[in-house]
């Protein structure tokens, strides 16, 4: 769906907008593959505490082939393209203030599409009072930050947990995919990440190198591209469809490549024609529960035929799913499943959507120490105001309203949610389990 608006902020009417003081959302910079990670030299910035750590940081950017500074004091008129801020020893409020205001600073000098990532330690149990005060202080500054960052430029942080190295697998994953052009829609997050035994070198053009990946409701909008975006990153891509979608499900497949399953998932066997489905591609490393509908009415309007469908597709089939594979012995899956901003908020009219996309978070949380014991992850996405089918049927004002309202100012594409599930779903992500990752453009809605 076109958002009209969007190109003319940044077509030949763009003086116009500016003059008229115009909202002017800015074209998005997306992954290519082969592309630069950073729009431009990284600034790494610390409190004297986290100076080790800070050097930690900048020897992974360094191994990324990324220009490095420890400075501002650059050439004139430099900007950067990114800004990481590393706060995991800080210990009192006081010892955050120069570093910010040194971030604060740079941020005229930041480029379009920049980015500016925190580091720092999440608030854990038994921490003091001011310690606890300074770590989760720096939540409040990554959401305020991100409303004010311009030019599609976003902030996001990575908070370590359970001891978890700057420079681990994982931490190093995380900062890497909220730097790349991957994290275009993610605005204003943070996700815990805690320590992994990920280890060796990584193929960051092909992360899903040798795995068999399986992918829900393929035949069309995200789904697709989430298949789409995974044969990408080098996964063996099963597609799974209802039968009505058969056609455009094949479509898809032969497109990357993959296998198409017509399957309906809510039945009792669909576990079982999974694991048939990918044992002669090598078995099951990854799942994506993408499949899902909507039957939408006031509660007071609520009935049966609107109700149990819903939860059926959206949350019984992924928990009996989940449920039969790992009784099955399957080890080491990395399940991803898609949520919605509507299941922290709720929404109008969709208490039985919102109900099921509440719970897929739920799971995702319950069900991480499950995961984790056999070697494995379990995560959700959360999009907000995405633009596909569903949502190009929404009425025009209703839809220009929800377009503007996240910080980025726009709606966000298919490809942004599949770009998070793929980072999730990779090796080096194995220290984010239980999480719930917004891909909302930073429209904070809900808890």
């Amino acid at each position: 769906m076109t958002d009209s608006y969007l190109n003319l902020a940044n077509g030949t009417l763009k003086p116009v907008f500016k003059k008229l003081g115009l909202p002017q959302p800015a074209i998005l910079r997306r992954y290519r593959p082969g592309s630069p990670l950073t729009v431009g030299p990284v600034l790494v910035v610390s409190d004297d505490a986290s100076a080790a750590d800070a050097d930690a940081v900048a020897k992974v950017l360094t191994g990324w082939d990324v220009d490095v500074r420890r400075s501002p004091e650059t050439a004139d008129r430099e900007r950067f393209g990114a800004v990481v801020l590393v706060l995991t020893g800080a210990e009192t409020p006081a010892a955050v203030s120069a570093p910010v205001l040194t971030v604060a600073g740079t941020l005229r000098r930041l480029a379009g599409n920049g980015r500016v990532v925190t580091v720092s330690r999440a608030v854990a149990d038994g921490d003091a009072p001011v310690l606890a005060a300074t770590r989760g202080g720096v939540e409040g500054l990554v959401r305020s930050l991100g409303k004010e960052l311009r030019g599609g430029s976003t902030a996001n942080g990575i908070q370590l947990t359970g001891g978890a190295g700057v420079d681990s697998a994982s931490a190093a994953a995380t900062l890497r995919f909220f730097l790349s052009a991957k994290s275009a829609y993610v605005d204003g997050q943070l996700l815990p990440v805690g320590p992994s035994d990920a280890a060796g070198p990584v193929d960051w053009e092909a992360p899903l190198a040798g795995q068999v990946a399986v992918v829900t409701g393929a035949a069309r909008g995200i789904g697709a591209a989430i298949a789409r975006t995974m044969a990408r990153d080098g996964a063996k891509v099963v597609v799974i469809d209802v039968p009505p979608a058969g056609e455009s499900l094949a479509t898809v497949a032969n497109e990357i490549g993959g296998v198409a399953l017509q399957l309906d998932i809510t039945a009792d066997d669909a576990a079982d024609k999974i694991l048939a489905a990918t044992k002669p591609l090598g078995g099951l490393d990854i799942l994506v529960h993408n499949a899902g509908i909507t039957r939408d009415k006031l509660l007071a309007n609520m009935t049966a035929d609107k109700w149990d469908p819903v939860i059926a597709v959206n949350l019984t089939a992924q928990l009996q799913i989940n449920e039969r594979l790992l009784a099955a012995g399957v080890e080491g899956l990395r399940i991803v499943s898609l949520a919605s901003t509507t299941g922290l908020a709720g929404n109008r009219g969709q208490t039985n959507y919102g109900y099921t996309k509440a719970g897929v978070i739920a799971n995702a949380a319950a069900g991480a120490p499950v995961l984790a014991a056999t070697g494995g992850t379990t995560n959700a996405v959360a999009p907000g105001w995405i633009e596909t089918e569903m949502t190009a049927k929404v009425p025009a004002l209703t839809r220009t309203v929800a377009r503007r309202m996240p910080s980025l100012g726009q709606g966000g594409l298919p490809v942004d949610i599949a770009e998070a599930i793929s980072f999730l779903a990779s090796g080096p992500a194995a220290g984010i389990n239980g999480q719930t990752l917004r891909v909302c453009g930073q429209h904070m809605v809900g808890k």
